[in-house]
């Protein structure tokens, strides 16, 4: 969820920090502040001196993937019906425990539906 935030922040701003986040997500800073500790630790983001994020490759890599999965799985519940406000937060949960298979599956069936 953090690195898919930090990537919508960085389309929206030139430079992202935690204060962002914070207030994107609503979040505590010490949470945050917790969270990107771990983050850093485990090269998914990168902080310099003066406090600005961004992702590595390897974490913008996760956070393109959850995007897609977040925007592809949104719009297909309200496609169907779904009041967006639901559709949003059931796609939040949803995007961090569906299987690859079980996405790329849903994914083919929205684009040939498209068709």
């Amino acid at each position: 969820m953090y690195l898919e935030t930090i990537l919508v922040l960085s389309h929206k701003n030139a430079q992202v920090r935690s204060i962002d986040i914070v207030d994107a997500l609503n979040f505590k800073k010490s949470s945050v502040s917790v969270a990107m500790k771990k983050l850093r630790e485990n090269g998914y983001i990168e902080m310099d001196g003066e406090g600005y994020i961004t992702l590595t490759k390897k974490g913008r890599g996760i956070a393109e993937t959850m995007l897609e999965r977040h925007t592809l799985i949104s719009d297909w519940l309200i496609y169907l019906g779904v009041d967006k406000t639901i559709a949003v937060e059931d796609a939040c949960r949803i995007e961090h425990v569906i299987s690859p298979e079980s996405f790329e599956a849903m994914k083919k069936h929205v684009e040939e539906a498209k068709q």
